[in-house]
């Protein structure tokens, strides 16, 4: 027969474990609002039967059970979700950080406004019209001078303006290569921790939680798959997670190079090859940005701030700003060709001024940053009497032709970056394709978003706390509890009558 006092062994033993998960339960019911708690639960097992098999065992008709152990305190965790949630963040933060760019691009453009780069050019050829109706009248001369001024510094104001945003997307490029940078090293950090603690035959289940949360925000930032893990060694349990290894991923999802190995966490920078992002470097080892995946606030930064393509430049910013440059040049070149072929009223002095045709309305640097050093000329900021108002052919003082002139290049056909189009067709394809980019950003910002919230939304029903679960729970452990504390009294009871009633 078995162990008079085996009945009080079983019964403590489900004392234990019950105790065991009304602790976890309670552990569960505090972290209820913790940010990237899962949940845990403790694993009952059924204690080694006696008897063991064996040649003596005793005769019996079969084998008892011994009770119960709480096995592992583990979390109630969908690894799949992870990686279909932090697919989806990762694609939210590229088109988060587009859609903010191209935001502040489309404030800065201001179109259609009263205060644009439209309107205030219309309001120039407009003082055209008025000029050529009275070519001699100061008054006019002067509105066209100042509305010249207007146009030039408006196209001015919108290059310097854009070139400010894309130097503060650089420096937050820059913060968030250094963040990407401190979280591995955290997740270095967390993974040392868990090293020390699974050897020994333990869950370090609130250290998982921590290293996942960190994940989730590193996707974010960068494209990143988590690698085969490494584990701890010693007498770490079969479920044990091990340690963590973060990989940065390429366009064809392989390894571009490992961004947390084990405890060891790699240093990350982003390159720039004449003001553009080339690419990233982890640990010094330089990796292109178009090797990269179009996902990630780090790639959304660059690919709007302006980038290196082999050799080619591209990106939002920079494409708008080689737009306004090449704008500006050829509307100023194409400007100054008409007004230089025509008389100013400095032709029609006694004797005729040899400055009196010939001269530039606008004066401006070729290629790169013409938009931002376009500005009337010194002679006509000198004075309005250099605007050419009379064409060569009639040569007549009170002749209006060549302001007329001037305010048909407003629709003149001229080339620009080797496309036949007008100032007014560029000008409005420039504003166009910001737009339906800035539309289209939202538009996938909207629909990463809806994924992502119900990716998280099934992770959480599965690993969040439920307090009325937990509830539950608590009362049937409890119950349990009190049960097993029932049975040890029952067997108090059957070893008094065994020892102080029989044989009397």
């Amino acid at each position: 027969m078995g162990s008079t006092f085996a009945g009080l062994e079983i019964s403590k033993r489900g004392m234990s474990a019950q105790q065991s998960a009304l602790y976890t339960t309670g552990h569960n019911i505090s972290n209820a609002n913790t940010p990237g708690y899962t949940r845990q639960r403790v694993s009952f097992e059924a204690t080694q039967p006696f008897p063991y098999p064996g040649l003596e065992n005793p005769a019996i008709a079969g084998q008892l059970g011994t009770g119960v152990e709480a096995a592992t305190v583990e979390r109630v965790r969908d690894s799949f979700l992870d990686v279909q949630f932090r697919g989806e963040n990762t694609k939210t933060g590229y088109y988060n950080a587009r859609a903010q760019a191209l935001e502040k691009m489309e404030e800065i453009m201001n179109e259609p406004s009263e205060t644009g780069l439209s309107k205030t050019l219309d309001r120039f050829w407009q003082s055209l019209q008025d000029l050529a109706a009275n070519p001699t009248n100061s008054g006019a001369r002067s509105v066209v001078k100042e509305r010249g001024t207007a146009v030039a510094e408006t196209i001015k104001y919108l290059s310097t303006s854009l070139k400010q945003v894309q130097e503060d997307m650089k420096s937050e490029l820059d913060l968030s290569a250094k963040q990407v940078q401190s979280l591995a090293a955290q997740l270095g950090n967390i993974n040392k921790q868990i090293s020390e603690i699974e050897p020994h035959g333990y869950l370090p289940n609130d250290l998982y939680d921590e290293r996942d949360r960190i994940i989730d925000e590193l996707s974010s930032l960068v494209p990143i798959k988590v690698g085969e893990p490494k584990k701890s060694g010693g007498n770490a349990l079969p479920i044990a997670e091990g340690m963590a290894v973060i990989e940065i991923v390429g366009k064809d999802g392989a390894s571009l190079g490992k961004l947390v190995d084990g405890t060891s966490a790699s240093t990350v920078a982003v390159n720039y090859q004449d003001g553009l992002v080339s690419g990233i470097s982890l640990n010094g080892t330089a990796i292109n940005l178009t090797d990269l995946q179009n996902t990630g606030k780090i790639q959304g930064l660059a690919n709007t701030h302006g980038y290196i393509d082999n050799g080619d430049e591209k990106g939002v910013y920079t494409e708008m700003l080689n737009d306004l440059d090449s704008l500006a040049e050829s509307f100023a070149a194409e400007f100054n060709k008409v007004h230089s072929d025509g008389y100013n009223l400095k032709h029609f002095e006694t004797p005729p001024k040899a400055d009196g045709t010939g001269v530039d309305f606008f004066t401006y640097t070729g290629g790169k940053g013409a938009s931002e050093s376009l500005q009337l000329s010194a002679k006509i900021m000198e004075s309005p009497d250099y605007i050419a108002a009379s064409s060569k052919a009639s040569g007549q003082i009170g002749n209006g032709d060549n302001a007329i002139a001037l305010g048909e290049v407003k629709n003149g056909t001229i080339s620009i970056n080797g496309k036949s189009t007008t100032i007014q067709n560029f000008y409005e394809g420039m504003i166009g394709n910001m737009a339906v980019q800035a539309q289209e950003a939202n538009r996938m910002l909207s629909n990463s978003t809806i994924l992502k919230d119900s990716v998280e939304l099934r992770r959480q029903s599965v690993s969040a706390v439920s307090l009325d679960e937990e509830m539950t729970n608590m009362i049937q452990f409890q119950h349990a509890y009190n049960a097993s504390a029932r049975m040890i009294t029952m067997q108090d009871e059957l070893l008094d009558t065994i020892i102080n009633k029989m044989g009397l």
